[in-house]
């Protein structure tokens, strides 16, 4: 975050809003590019996995030993980090507009992306 706790405590409110709408949307397209990443990845093993000659063993260790796919979960990996660190601005942003008497912004962002397991939306 590029502004400091204290300044976020004595912006004015309307700045404080749109401080929190920026961060917001950052983190909705960051999740977004995240989430496409994810997708791809997880195609890429499936095919990965269909098109290797052998058995079930021998197609899960060509999928487990491609450097491609490694380098792809990295990215995605660094993805989810910098998706964490939007979040956590998100949040401070919400807190101090808590803290400041102003009513708590509804729809925070809540997603599992620390658990390393794919949302399920239902």
């Amino acid at each position: 975050m590029t502004t400091s706790i204290e300044e976020l405590w004595t912006m004015p409110e309307a700045a404080l809003i749109g401080a929190y709408q920026s961060a917001r949307r950052q983190f909705v397209d960051k999740k977004f590019a995240r989430d496409t990443q994810r997708a791809r990845l997880d195609w890429m093993r499936a095919k990965l996995f269909l098109t290797s000659p052998g058995g079930v063993s021998e197609r899960r260790m060509a999928v487990d030993v491609s450097e491609d796919l490694a380098r792809k979960g990295q990215e995605l990996r660094e993805m989810t980090r910098d998706l964490d660190l939007v979040k956590i601005d998100v949040d401070i942003i919400a807190m101090v507009i808590r803290l400041r008497g102003g009513s708590a912004p509804t729809g925070a962002p809540s997603d599992g992306s620390g658990d390393g397991e794919p949302e399920h939306e239902g």
